[in-house]
């Protein structure tokens, strides 16, 4: 069976998720970003209460979408979950890039970081490669003036060939600018030009294999040079996704299957099988954040961006990321654990010491004894020893986890397990799930 261009398209694909239009002519919008830029902010200042919540279609997953007037024209927003990747190693990451393909949606709002705009950059380059309706947000600016930060805005869209808006969320500035930029795109009344991401040039030569059979099979309707470089990397997920959009399956199509191989064949001579292909293309995708923000982002106090960048070493290099992330979590559990015993001595003598006084009022009331029974020795004791032996620990523990979040280290915790749980056929953002795990056990233990 073949593929062709009658044979593809929307009407080839169902993701299964309800747009709430009030209006035929409303507008679909998809609000990207890596997790913890604002962008939930970003949705809710839009939106208001004018939200739907849920899951994606086959996935436990939520999803939201509010609605948003702007200049009389209603913009439906759907908030994509949080990733740092469209490479698609977890479930989010699968739904923000099907969403973003196959979706229709009329533009993209990339949310970035003002404080670490580099590091966003790799979401928004791998976006603007499978569309050019896109829009990216450059918010927490006021985090970023009191880092000294300063961004020149022009120049970054000029670098990236797509508009770029600055926003403060939370105060709303930006909001509006936002908004136009927005209308434009989505209207096809701002002509987008987006950068190419350039790989090394045997992936660029395996690309020049495969993508002019693809031309000739889907036209337009995706982005034929991003559709090349995921079929030869042969992610098993987004070949289901690209059959679901295309009605057939893109290695049924003789042409196609044998321009893949072949491609793959050269790359596996260059020394690229499949596990260095990806790291090649991760490595091109960062040197291009790289090269966007070089002369767009400017550090006034140089010695925070030089800090900042031993401190990513200190926590992510091979030889010492590890040590540092076993000694950090051990530390965290010791102090949960150490931390706990007197809070909880606290609060067991005063729990049970209401036991006796409760057993006190039983006597004197001269209640049965299997009415004392069930409700102080069973249900209060119960409740006591729960309360006594679990809040301190999770008081503890939650709040330092919740810490390490916001400083950051998560994410760091998740690249330095990221090639050792690939191997196990999962992605390094269960690592966090892990120590989750690890830390209730902790909480459970004897002390």
């Amino acid at each position: 069976m073949g593929l062709t261009a009658e044979s593809t398209g929307l009407g080839a694909v169902d993701n299964g998720l309800v747009i709430r239009k009030e209006d035929p002519g409303d507008r679909v919008i998809a609000l990207a970003g890596n997790p913890n830029v604002g962008k939930s902010t970003v949705f809710n200042e839009l939106t208001g209460l004018k939200q739907h919540t849920g899951n994606w279609p086959g996935k436990t997953v939520t999803n939201a979408q509010g609605r948003y007037l702007h200049n009389g024209r209603g913009y439906v927003m759907v908030d994509i979950p949080g990733t740092y990747s469209l490479l698609a190693h977890s479930a989010e990451e699968e739904v923000a890039r099907d969403f973003i393909c196959f979706g229709n949606p009329d533009a993209v709002v990339v949310v970035c970081d003002a404080t670490c705009l580099e590091r966003n950059m790799n979401l928004v380059l791998q976006t603007i490669e499978i569309t050019p309706n896109v829009v990216v947000c450059v918010n927490l600016m006021d985090e970023a003036a009191k880092k000294h930060i300063r961004i020149d805005f022009e120049q970054l869209s000029q670098n990236l060939g797509v508009p770029v808006v600055g926003t403060s969320a939370r105060s709303r500035r930006g909001l509006d600018e936002l908004m136009e930029c927005v209308e434009r795109v989505a209207d096809g009344k701002q002509a987008a030009a987006p950068m190419k991401v350039r790989y090394n040039s045997y992936i660029e030569a395996a690309i020049g294999m495969v993508e002019p059979v693809l031309q000739g099979r889907i036209g337009d309707r995706i982005n034929t040079r991003w559709a090349a470089l995921k079929l030869i990397d042969a992610d098993p997920s987004l070949v289901q996704s690209l059959t679901d959009f295309l009605g057939a399956d893109p290695f049924e199509d003789d042409e196609v299957a044998q321009a893949v191989e072949t491609a793959r064949r050269y790359l596996a001579g260059e020394g690229l099988d499949e596990e260095h292909l990806r790291d090649s293309v991760v490595s091109c995708l960062v040197l291009g954040a790289e090269s966007v923000c070089a002369d767009a982002v400017f550090f006034e106090d140089r010695a925070y961006n030089e800090r900042d960048r031993k401190i990513d070493y200190l926590l992510t290099s091979k030889w010492t990321g590890i040590p540092v992330m076993l000694l950090l979590l051990a530390g965290i559990f010791w102090l949960t654990i150490t931390g706990a015993n007197y809070p909880s001595q606290l609060l067991s003598d005063g729990l049970f010491w209401v036991q006796d006084r409760l057993t006190d009022l039983f006597t004197a009331l001269n209640a049965p004894e299997w009415l004392h029974g069930a409700l102080v020795l069973g249900v209060y004791r119960v409740l006591a020893w729960v309360v006594a032996v679990m809040l301190p620990p999770m008081a503890i523990f939650f709040p330092l986890f919740t810490l390490l979040e916001d400083a950051g280290y998560l994410p760091r915790v998740a690249f330095n397990l990221d090639r050792g749980f690939k191997k196990c056929r999962a992605c390094g953002k269960q690592a966090l799930t892990m120590c989750l795990v690890a830390g209730r056990a902790f909480l459970i233990l004897p002390r």
